[in-house]
């Protein structure tokens, strides 16, 4: 359905998608229609930076950079989690940035 995901791919929440802090769960959950999710605290850190504008590279270069992780186990992480998002219609792929390649 959806093309695989490419470092220059731009992901993006899909429509009727949020990512919000529940104040009464105490903690973030991805709303979508009829659905809640609860992502672990590192699965916010991905979401916090899917923004419909960074490409997926710049986001595992800030992330690896962050949390001072090698970048190959961050690129592999970060495409496993967000492909299971992107299979359950959470997440979206669009081309490269606005700037071009």
């Amino acid at each position: 359905m959806s093309a695989p995901l490419s470092a220059g791919g731009v992901p993006r929440l899909a429509r009727g998608v949020r990512l919000r802090h529940d104040e009464a769960r105490g903690q973030w959950v991805l709303l979508a229609p009829e659905r809640v999710f609860q992502p672990d605290p590192v699965g916010v850190e991905i979401l916090r930076k899917v923004d419909g504008v960074r490409p997926l590279s710049l986001i595992v270069d800030e992330l690896a950079s962050a949390f001072s992780v090698d970048r190959a186990r961050v690129a592999a992480d970060v495409g496993a989690f967000l492909a299971g998002l992107v299979e359950k219609g959470l997440i979206e792929f669009g081309g490269s940035g606005e700037a071009g390649p």
